[in-house]
């Protein structure tokens, strides 16, 4: 019998108000230390390039952290429904330590890439997990009003990585920017430690190896041609088909290793239920659009309007306030009415409008119209982003839990690594029909080999006028572009979200779970509901009161 059938269904321990923000600051505090330092070592790549050369692998220090944290997540996942959810999370903080640490010691590149894939590893796990412990912590119902902070951390490490990576560089060495993270994560390691009790759940299970090794295979093939692909060598290579081929071969018999599996890494059914999949679409989807945008909306603001990886870091500060603010103000409005489906749906309709407003940008925009469609850019992302992992929490019984949730974080980093992919192609094939077309039109003689490289903004702006004025407009167009393309992906994410079928949310008090899998069972039934009925008649119960005296053999106590 699968294991989620064998797992007593429990209800979420009883934490008081005040514990669960407890529990929120020691995630929060790992989630921000993960994502910046993802983000913090962009402004370091030349400075880095220059003392330890090896120009020409300069792409394997932002993909190998890219590839390596996607294809983990779904694992940290299942092993945190093997081993324990703090576990897990404090292992995940040990290996994006030490990784840390090895990168800022690196004395070449490969020593520093091999680092940053194992940095890659441990934040796999700070962006999944945090997801599923606060699922356990609340039932859905009340966990919308935590789950915006959560969100929020995204918006802030967008904006405070580049501008502590700027200042690292500029006042320290580069070494101190894989460096400074340590004291943070050691902080979120003993807050965790001290503040998370759950019930330590006994389960007699295998690890299910094939499914580990499929999908890491399948999804690294898979990552290597969207990040190297343009780059390394052509679209139209074989190395391109070799690889495609290979991702689709190994995805193929990950698909034959779960449905043989005794307990799947992404079990089989979650595909048949209509949530998850339509979460997981919108959540592809919507990573495409987000980080499509905001890798390249920089280069314009650096580019065209001459600004300086601080400055460009600064203007994209209305984009997290409008973030911070949406996702607060929506999860505290879920949590009060219960009412969900509203909100990824005119969030992605928001971000579809802000896309469109960024793809009207001309080279004498003023920066006041850019925040102001960085606003909205961000209104309509801290609307989607958290709601859509929170509905398919609530669709699923808590074995599923930690499946279902890195499920859904493994489709957005997913389609964050197409988006980025794409996005860069259409950038970089636009480009050069726009330099071409303008040269042409101006009769001046810009050949391929006079064409400067887009990661030296200085060296542009340094070009002779009637050049320098032909490259702004050429880049301005393809931006342009860009942004257009993000338009059509942003609406059909919308109409994804639109499909979905709005579940009441769970809460302490409820009867009958959301889930529509059948009637409700009694709690000690291991295919049981999120909520056990007994909980359903009064207040949650004390903490001390929420493990079930009727089942010793599984429950053992907190930890």
């Amino acid at each position: 019998m699968p294991t989620e059938q064998r797992i007593q269904a429990e209800a979420a321990p009883g934490f008081t108000h005040r514990q669960v923000l407890e529990i929120l600051a020691g995630l929060m505090l790992a989630m921000l230390t993960s994502m910046i330092s993802t983000s913090v070592v962009g402004t370091a790549l030349p400075t880095i390039v220059g003392t330890l050369g090896g120009q020409e692998q300069l792409a394997w220090v932002a993909s190998a952290t890219l590839l390596t944290m996607t294809a983990s997540t779904p694992i940290w996942g299942k092993l945190s429904d093997l081993h324990g959810r703090k576990l897990m999370f404090q292992v995940a903080l040990v290996v994006f330590v030490l990784s840390s640490i090895a990168a800022g010691f690196s004395q070449d590149m490969g020593q520093l890439i091999a680092a940053r894939a194992a940095q890659g590893i441990g934040a796999g796990g700070l962006a999944a997990l945090p997801q599923i412990i606060l699922g356990d912590v609340v039932e859905p119902r009340e966990r919308g009003r935590y789950s915006g902070y959560i969100g929020a951390v995204f918006g802030v490490s967008t904006v405070a990585g580049p501008l502590l990576g700027g200042f690292i560089v500029d006042n320290m060495s580069w070494r101190w920017t894989f460096w400074f993270c340590v004291p943070l994560a050691v902080v979120a390691f003993f807050v965790i430690q001290k503040v998370l009790k759950l019930p330590l759940v006994r389960r007699d299970t295998k690890v299910d190896w094939w499914g580990a090794t499929f999908i890491t295979g399948g999804t690294t093939a898979l990552m290597l041609l969207l990040s190297l692909g343009g780059k390394e060598f052509e679209w139209n290579s074989a190395w391109t088909y070799g690889l495609g081929a290979l991702s689709l071969v190994l995805f193929g018999l990950t698909v034959v290793a779960e449905r043989g599996a005794a307990d799947p890494i992404l079990p089989p059914h979650l595909f048949r239920d209509r949530t998850f999949v339509l979460t997981s679409v919108a959540s592809l989807l919507v990573g495409a659009a987000m980080f499509g945008a905001l890798m390249f909306l920089p280069q314009y603001l650096q580019i065209v309007k001459g600004m300086s990886p601080t400055g460009s870091g600064l203007m994209t500060l209305p984009l997290v306030l409008g973030l911070l603010t949406s996702s607060i103000l929506t999860g505290r409005f879920v949590s009060r009415t219960g009412r969900w489906k509203i909100f990824p749906v005119v969030g992605m309709l928001l971000v579809a409008v802000g896309l469109f407003l960024l793809s009207r940008l001309h080279v004498d925009s003023s920066l006041v119209i850019v925040g102001l469609d960085n606003a909205v850019l961000g209104i309509g992302l801290g609307a989607s982003m958290q709601i859509l992992i929170l509905a398919a929490q609530n669709a699923v019984t808590r074995a599923n839990l930690a499946s279902a949730t890195s499920g859904v974080s493994f489709f957005r980093s997913l389609g964050g690594a197409v988006g980025v992919a794409a996005f860069g192609a259409i950038l970089s094939n636009r480009l050069t029909a726009e330099l071409i077309s303008l040269a042409k039109a101006a009769h001046l003689p810009l050949s391929g080999g006079a064409v400067p490289s887009l990661g030296s903004p200085e060296a542009i702006h340094n070009l002779p006028a009637p050049i320098l004025e032909i490259i702004l407009e050429a880049f301005t167009r393809a931006m342009s572009a860009v942004f257009v393309v993000g338009v059509p992906i942003a609406l059909l994410s919308a109409v994804a979200a639109l499909m979905l079928k709005e579940i009441p949310l769970r809460s302490a008090r409820t009867a009958t779970p959301a889930a529509t899998t059948g009637p409700t069972v009694p709690p000690a039934d291991p295919a049981g509901p999120l909520t056990p009925p007994a909980a359903t008649t009064g207040p949650a119960s004390p903490p001390a009161a929420t493990t079930d005296p009727a089942s010793p053999p599984t429950v053992a106590g907190r930890r």
